[in-house]
């Protein structure tokens, strides 16, 4: 299975993007979070991806985070929700919004989404509460454009993301560090190394 993509934006079209990755461009569905990435740094770009496979087409899916891909693969595994579907919800409430309304049981926000009704948004927030739980916290992390972009380079040397949003999520709250993202690297680095 396609994880990852490391490359370089050669198109980007709505929520379609073609990255080369290597010579071989690939053709990923993107959520919004996704393409704010790949516009920001399209020289050098990251996306966390998830393969498709049906009779009559293969579909890559992309993500910014770890945990937008990981709430993606649980939003599929729910009767009625599709890879489209489940892209589009993404795309459309914002993570906290969504881990709000699944942890309250609030269904107007869901309901909000193009193809999705009062029943299916009764069933995402029976099926989804305890994953969202989990999940809430990795996305809450690195919600500055600094932190965020700080912990994408510490991923791209290899850290976890979840090390990576522990590190720079108790650097960002000390005052001064989180000024610029080179600060907040060397600084996560030197708490890294010590470890």
């Amino acid at each position: 299975m396609i994880g990852l993509l490391r490359g370089k934006l050669i198109e980007l079209d709505g929520l379609g993007a073609l990255i080369d990755v290597g010579g071989v461009g690939y053709e990923v569905e993107v959520t919004t979070g996704a393409a704010a990435l790949l516009v920001a740094k399209p020289d050098s770009t990251v996306v966390y991806t998830h393969l498709v496979v049906r009779e009559d087409a293969q579909s890559l899916f992309g993500f910014a985070t770890l945990a937008e891909r990981d709430l993606f693969r649980s939003l599929i595994k729910v009767t009625g929700i599709g890879p489209k579907l489940a892209q589009s919800l993404l795309s459309t409430v914002e993570p906290d919004v969504f881990a709000s309304a699944i942890t309250s049981g609030n269904t107007t926000a869901l309901v909000r989404v193009p193809g999705i009704g009062k029943k299916t948004a009764q069933r995402l927030v029976v099926e989804l509460r305890d994953k969202v739980r989990e999940l809430s916290a990795s996305t809450s992390v690195g919600s500055t454009p600094t932190a965020r972009e700080a912990v994408l380079a510490l991923i791209a040397l290899g850290y976890r993301e979840t090390k990576a949003n522990q590190v720079i999520g108790e650097l960002a709250d000390t005052d001064g560090t989180a000024s610029n993202v080179e600060n907040l690297v060397r600084e996560a680095l030197r708490r890294l190394a010590t470890e």
